[in-house]
């Protein structure tokens, strides 16, 4: 009997074990000896293309069988991968591009070949299933992402397909519900951090019609907020805590955060090359915290994150209270109290009404630099503007926090320094980043155009929508495709820089384009 007790209390030990294993965190896996062994191989040209296929077990089994028989002589690990991991992923786009099409014509037909869903769960799978149908932005990019979605909705609303619109922010609303925030894309890899905050502009956009819908999202609106504001519920904070950074007694401002400190498992290369010249531990964790970190902005990689000028690896996204973030978290504070308005609860509104006014105050305080004319980053840990201006000022405009002063001041700069021929740079640095010079990205264009336009430059406005949809135009007739980014300086060369080529596709170049398009025919007429 007694042997019997023991042999039942070892079952259970063994279950609970086995149980605990294969429930491990999707970041416990991408630390296992096999991982490590493919991404450094070199088999895939991507380190993406390996996190995205599909193990044919659990990973953790896998690991054992990875490491007994990488023991036996003639052990090859393409055929150990060949036989345990397949690509279930949705293809890239395999098109022929109609080339009697205009590129209008051509992102028409784009929107039903980069939707996908509703998802059906895949075991073991790194994809993040969805209920309901939603775009990707195309090429490498074959999930859904935060912040790409709101310029491809824009499109969408333009195109007419206001179901399709609707659907892509119930999928985000069920992503607030289910995991707690909307992660970078919908890969478990990126569980560890957001985007920046769109969600509140998608729903602002698709309540344009509907005003009421802004009362039926509400309480994602209000997660959504709570999760960037994480560790600041008492008001007490003295020190940075995930997001959330204390401003003395005047209140909070945001940056961006993820919570890992390692490798990302997509670039798990990349980053361990780029921090292989430190020398300790910990300012490795440092370094890949920052990396994360950065990539969470959405601007990954920029000079804008660097401590020292033309060092990557000076990267120090933590450190930096963002423009752009806590415009956005600006926005949403007054959409919440919008929605409050509108739900009949004053209180509610009173609350984020004042959370939207002391955000604006603190904007303006630390984020305009008067010297320089121009809205930049604030690094708390230096205790001043970072040195790099960035399209980011543009943002302040965006949702008219800026004063008029403000705006022709801010407008000076972008017309005269940031304007090329193809549109405006991301950065005045030639880096090799590709969120720097010489690259214009679709987001961006619209934040400004939309931003200038709000302060009655439209003249400016007007010419910027031109220039890049002359590129647009120009790029699509040289190549039948739609690019996630563009070399706005020399209209000879495609796009570069980053840690990947560029891809086609493309969301939010295709919304972007189709809401210029609609804007320079109002404006104009």
């Amino acid at each position: 009997m007694k042997l019997r007790f023991i042999a039942f209390v070892l079952l259970c030990l063994l279950i609970i074990c086995c149980r605990q294993q294969y429930s491990a965190t999707p970041e416990s896996l991408y630390q296992t000896e096999l991982f490590k062994a493919v991404q450094l191989s070199g088999l895939f040209k991507d380190s993406k293309t390996f996190v995205d296929l599909v193990p044919q077990k659990h990973f953790l089994k896998l690991e054992g069988e990875y490491l007994t028989a990488k023991q036996e002589e003639g052990f090859d690990l393409s055929v150990f991968v060949a036989n345990n991991f397949e690509d279930q992923s949705m293809k890239a786009l395999e098109f022929e591009t109609d080339t009697t099409k205009t590129m209008y014509e051509h992102i028409a037909l784009m929107w039903d070949k980069l939707t996908r869903g509703p998802d059906t769960a895949v075991p073991h799978a790194s994809r993040i299933s969805l209920p309901y149908k939603y775009v990707v932005p195309g090429g490498r990019f074959q999930e859904i992402y935060y912040w790409d979605s709101y310029f491809t909705l824009e499109g969408l609303l333009v195109a007419g397909r206001d179901d399709l619109a609707t659907n892509m922010v119930d999928n985000f609303s069920f992503l607030i519900d289910s995991i707690g925030f909307i992660p970078n894309g919908t890969r478990n890899y990126y569980r560890t951090r957001s985007q920046p905050p769109f969600y509140a502009l998608m729903v602002g956009a698709i309540a344009r019609k509907d005003h009421e819908l802004t009362v039926k999202y509400l309480p994602q609106l209000i997660k959504e907020y709570e999760f960037w504001m994480q560790g600041s519920a008492d008001g007490k904070i003295e020190a940075a805590v995930q997001h959330v950074v204390p401003m003395g007694q005047s209140g909070f401002l945001n940056r961006y955060w993820d919570k890992g400190t390692t490798p990302r498992p997509e670039a798990y290369k990349e980053d361990l090359h780029l921090a292989s010249e430190l020398s300790t531990d910990s300012s490795k964790q440092t370094l890949y915290k920052n990396l994360r970190s950065a990539a969470a902005s959405g601007w990954d990689f920029s000079s804008r994150w660097y401590g020292e000028k033309g060092k990557f690896e000076t990267t120090e996204t933590t450190a930096i209270i963002p423009i752009d973030l806590n415009c956005l978290m600006y926005y949403l504070e007054q959409l919440i109290a919008t929605g409050a308005n509108l739900d009949g609860k004053p209180e509610l509104e009173e609350k984020y009404t004042l959370l939207a006014e002391k955000r604006k105050t603190l904007i303006q305080e630390y984020l305009w630099n008067q010297e320089e004319g121009f809205y930049l980053d604030y690094n708390f840990e230096k205790e001043g503007s970072t040195p790099n201006p960035t399209l980011a000022a543009m943002f302040p405009l965006y949702f008219k926090i800026a004063t008029q002063e403000q705006a022709n001041l801010v407008k000076e700069v972008i017309m005269t320094q940031f304007l090329k021929d193809g549109g405006l740079l991301t950065t005045l640095e030639h880096s090799g980043q590709q969120w720097d010079a010489p690259n214009g990205w679709a987001p961006l264009q619209w934040i400004a155009v939309k931003g200038l336009l709000n302060y009655g430059f439209k003249e400016e406005a007007i010419e910027i929508m031109h220039r890049w949809l002359a590129l647009n135009e120009k790029v699509y007739k040289n190549t039948g495709k739609m690019m996630e980014k563009y070399n706005v300086e020399d209209l000879s060369l495609l796009s570069g820089g980053g840690e990947y080529e560029t891809q086609d596709g493309f969301g939010w170049t295709n919304g972007a384009a189709l809401g210029f398009k609609q804007m320079l025919t109002e404006l104009e007429e």
